[in-house]
């Protein structure tokens, strides 16, 4: 091992013959100095003079020598370790360590509102844990789901994308989807955590492996391990009568009213580190994302809203910018709160972060934006109601990273400050 460092050709043996170099002519100047010269002598001869110049030229040469050695050294050493990182080695520490001081944040959900949450905030913090839903049973997950009987990876799959290096070519390629054969619809990410939950022993193992792999800035974490379904009693527009579907792609596809939604078994555990992390969270951000499929699934796990119910993080509800149809067509802000106090009661959030913004450029023929909810409504009493512009420019009907990530920000700070910062409305003038 110790003949490795040696090598001809890693840039290791010529900076440390120059680091030595550098710190035998300091350590000979020093010694010359203290034998040679009286720092107490009164007399200025030239000879004098002329040694504590040589003195002091031999300590700069030896510094300069020992500081450039080791800036080479260290850049030789470090290189394999941020080959996926950008900017300079001081910007990168600098980063990387403010991050980690960052506040320990836990986003619910799953589908493609949850990566909003996780790419605003992964800017300030590499404490972040998404949890996320375990019964997709569509697409490439569902196909994965009933063909290898894994845990469907789609959610984890895009979260964890959302953690990493969005310039990275592992990440594009964690996300490329097949268009064709037998691959068609697959995502390389999916089958990549299928395979390695295979060969690893489980999918908790293979989160670990994927997060490195992928250099993700936090985890991500199920709601549950187990082999979960969504039910859910629908009724069609004009009917009275509602009928009972199982199954997560059935359910908003059935394209009618969803009355009651429910997990199958009901009791499924909850997994302990997605619980550990609520407790120790010092904010929790529920949604953005499917309110029946992607949000409420989660908060049905009895030890996940429990955990919500007792944490003392500050918990946020995020509603989404427009309504689903299937799932929220023709809910306003207030019918969204309603709908998870229906199943799982009130104390689940404290706070709930909506969207104010109407843009019409970019946004198409098809966005229903979320109405406000009425002004006399109850749940502006119960809750923390605060308006913004959430939205995305470019897809008006998502939610834009940054701006999300400004307006929880600053939503946890009032919070610290018992409420005394500005208003949230105004958050929109600074964005």
């Amino acid at each position: 091992m110790l003949r490795k460092w040696f090598t001809i050709g890693i840039g290791v043996k010529r900076w440390l013959l120059v680091l030595l170099a550098g710190m035998s002519l300091i350590a000979i100047a020093l010694a010359y100095g203290i034998v040679k010269l009286d720092p107490l002598a009164l007399e200025e001869t030239s000879r004098v003079r002329m040694g504590w110049l040589a003195l002091l030229a031999t300590i700069t040469g030896g510094l300069t020598l020992s500081s450039f050695a080791f800036w080479k050294l260290s850049h030789n050493l470090l290189a394999p370790y941020r080959v996926h990182q950008h900017g300079r080695v001081i910007d990168v520490v600098y980063a990387h360590s403010r991050r980690a001081r960052g506040i320990k944040v836990v986003a619910i959900g799953g589908g493609t509102g949850l990566p909003s949450v996780l790419r605003g905030l992964k800017a300030y913090t590499s404490n972040i844990t998404a949890v996320v839903t375990m019964a997709d049973d569509g697409g490439s997950s569902g196909q994965l789901r009933r063909d290898m009987g894994v845990l469907p990876p789609g959610d984890i799959r895009s979260n964890i994308a959302a953690l990493a290096d969005d310039e990275s070519l592992m990440t594009q390629l964690f996300q490329h989807r097949f268009d064709d054969g037998k691959l068609g619809g697959h995502a390389f990410g999916n089958l990549f955590i299928a395979a390695l939950a295979g060969i690893s022993g489980g999918l908790e193992p293979a989160l670990t492996e994927v997060g490195r792999v992928l250099n993700i800035q936090g985890r991500v974490l199920p709601s549950t391990m187990a082999d979960v379904n969504l039910v859910a009693l629908v009724r069609r527009h004009g009917e009275t009568r509602s009928l009972k579907i199982q199954g997560e792609s059935r359910i908003s596809a059935f394209g009618g009213v969803i009355e009651q939604i429910g997990l199958v078994p009901s009791d499924v555990p909850a997994y302990s580190e997605s619980v550990r992390a609520i407790h120790e969270a010092d904010i929790v951000v529920i949604g953005p994302g499917s309110l029946y499929t992607s949000i409420l699934p989660n908060l049905l796990v009895p030890r996940i809203s429990a955990a919500l119910k007792a944490t003392g993080a500050y918990r946020v509800y995020v509603c989404n910018v427009a309504t689903q149809p299937g799932e929220t067509a023709n809910y306003d802000v207030a019918d969204h709160v309603l709908a998870i106090e229906k199943h799982l009661g009130r104390g689940v959030f404290q706070a709930v972060l909506a969207n104010n913004a109407r843009p019409t450029v970019n946004a198409g023929v098809n966005t229903r934006y979320v109405p406000l909810a009425p002004p006399d409504h109850e749940v502006l009493q119960r809750y923390q109601v605060r308006y913004t512009d959430l939205t995305d420019p470019e897809r008006p009907w998502r939610h834009d990273p940054q701006k999300l990530a400004a307006a929880l920000l600053q939503l946890i700070e009032a919070d610290k400050m018992g409420g005394s910062a500005r208003p949230i409305l105004q958050i929109s003038q600074h964005l």
